[in-house]
């Protein structure tokens, strides 16, 4: 897609999610965003009443959440643990594409505006309970035992970041393909035992 085709508030999306993982949510401003995307700053404002909304937004556009929604249906035809194999792997896979972003966030979540890390919060909720939906259903089917779904979710997305945190952030290790696509192989097992019928 050409910058003419892209819409101007595809534009400001993609300057802001690319100075957000530069300066993190505190150290970019709106006026470099607009910069960033060749609007002026009152422009950026007549789509995004705030800088928290334009945060939601990248939120909502530019994380797992909007893949997973995408991936839901396919998931219900797949067998259980190509399932979870599908979610893992999309969950990492969106975790690297934005690791920058995802580490200030993480070292800023404690000095965000009250308005920001309510929708962090927010996401997050609705990431765990999307998974629960999926969970949900297959207890339904009978496929799977009884447990909190959503705590399921949880667990599940909880193991694999805390993988990923590892891996980036500690070791700082430049892991292979073949090494993640093992890892997430024994993910499955792991879960799949604790959770199926």
């Amino acid at each position: 897609m050409t910058p003419e085709t892209r819409s101007t508030k595809e534009r400001i999306l993609e300057s802001a999610i690319k100075l957000f993982s530069q300066k993190g949510y505190l150290g970019a401003s709106t006026r470099e965003i607009a910069r960033g995307a060749g609007v002026a700053e009152v422009t950026l404002f007549r789509h995004f009443s705030t800088k928290e909304k334009l945060f939601e937004e990248v939120l909502n556009n530019y994380s797992f959440l909007p893949v997973l929604k995408h991936k839901l249906p396919e998931l219900f035809n797949l067998e259980y643990e190509e399932a979870l194999f599908e979610i893992i792997r999309s969950f990492l896979s969106s975790l690297f594409l934005r690791k920058e972003m995802t580490k200030i966030i993480k070292a800023e979540i404690f000095t965000h505006p009250e308005k920001v890390a309510k929708y962090v919060q927010v996401f997050i909720d609705e990431l765990y309970n999307t998974i629960a939906i999926y969970f949900k259903e297959m207890q339904e089917k009978g496929i799977l035992r009884n447990f909190d779904t959503r705590l399921g979710g949880r667990a599940l997305l909880g193991m694999v970041f805390s993988y990923f945190e590892v891996e980036e952030f500690i070791f700082q290790k430049q892991s292979s393909q073949e090494d993640y696509e093992k890892a997430i192989k024994e993910f499955v097992k792991i879960f799949a035992k604790g959770t199926l019928k």
